[in-house]
Parts: structure tokens; sequence; C-alpha cells
């Protein structure tokens, strides 16, 4: 096992429809790394009710954040909305937001879900119903919940390794600009 060396700290979010594999990946992702792992359900389950679990939710990424860590988070990210304030928060903590995306076709995702008796039938067609997928705008990390769990962490490594580079110096010019080669430009509304 290795932790991650990343010049910023990451707060990964999961993103999926129940079933997709987002708590696999998460779970083997921060096993290999070292990195914590949040599972919101975990807490939810073992809260008195829902109020108690956001508490103790924001309490643990709260001192988490305190690490300055790179961690994985899972819950909440069901709408883009929601996604949008962790990402917002976890820039007020000085980490990078990044979303990883796990697509699964709603079949297996269903077939999974009634495996494991998480959710009924019903349940998961309204968890279905109320999930936004990621816009492009939010840059997800795009998985698929039916690849190795190797391929998964090399997608996902390689936007890491991208994120971790340090900005390119500009390139020197070949030749010095010179008045001729100079151009104006006009801005017209």
């Amino acid at each position: 096992m290795q932790s991650l060396q990343l010049s910023r700290p990451h707060a990964i979010m999961m993103v999926g429809i129940p079933g997709s594999g987002k708590s696999f990946f998460a779970q083997r992702f921060a096993e290999t790394f070292r990195a914590p792992f949040i599972d919101s359900l975990v807490i939810e389950q073992q809260s008195r009710d829902d109020a108690a679990a956001g508490t103790l939710i924001g309490y643990v990424l709260g001192e988490l954040v305190k690490t300055g860590t790179t961690f994985i988070f899972e819950g909440n990210s069901d709408s883009r909305v929601r996604r949008t304030e962790f990402a917002v928060w976890a820039r007020a903590h000085g980490y990078t937001p990044l979303f990883i995306w796990v697509q699964t076709d709603a079949t297996t995702s269903l077939d999974r879900t009634l495996k494991a008796r998480s959710l009924t039938k019903e349940a998961f067609a309204e968890a279905l119903k109320g999930f936004s997928a990621p816009h492009t705008s939010e840059k997800p990390i795009v998985i698929s919940g039916k690849h190795t769990y190797a391929s998964q962490a090399k997608v996902v490594l390689r936007r890491l390794s991208e994120h971790n580079r340090p900005a390119a110096a500009p390139l020197a010019s070949a030749r010095p600009a010179t008045a001729d080669s100079r151009r104006s430009i006009t801005v017209r509304s």
C-alpha cells in the first residue's frame, strides 16, 4: 500500500446511482492508497435520525480537513446542487474537489441493489428518478462500474497525476517580435 502524494489535497466525492459500484471502488481505492473513506450511509445507519447523521457527518469531515489529507466521501451526491455545495465547501478548506462518477446501467445496478438487500425495487426507482448526472462543468472522472478495479484506478490516477503536475513554463518565442509581426486587435460589440 502507498499513500497519495499530491501537491494539493483532494476531496473526492463518489457519484452514481445505487448499485453502480461506488462503495466498491471507494473502499478499494482508500485501502490501496491509505486514504480516509467516509461513507455517509454507515453514519446514517448508526444515527438516531437524519439531523443527527448530518451533524455527525459535518463533524467528521470538519476534523478530517484539519489534516490536509486527501479523502474519499460517499453520500449526498445525487443532485448537482449537493455536489456544488460539496465543491464550494472543499475549496473553502483548501481542497481540490474531484468527482468520480461510476456509471453502470440501471438493470445491473438494480440487480446488485436487490441482491445486497440495500433497497427495495420501489426505493431504487425513486433514487434513480432523483439522480441527476454530473454536468460537464463538474469535470467528473467517469469510470465503468463493470470494469475491474485496476482499470478504474488507472483512469483516476491518470487524472490525479494531471492535477499534480506543475504548470508548464511558457515557451520562448523562436524569434523576437518585431514591429512588422505585431498585430493590433480591436474588439467590437
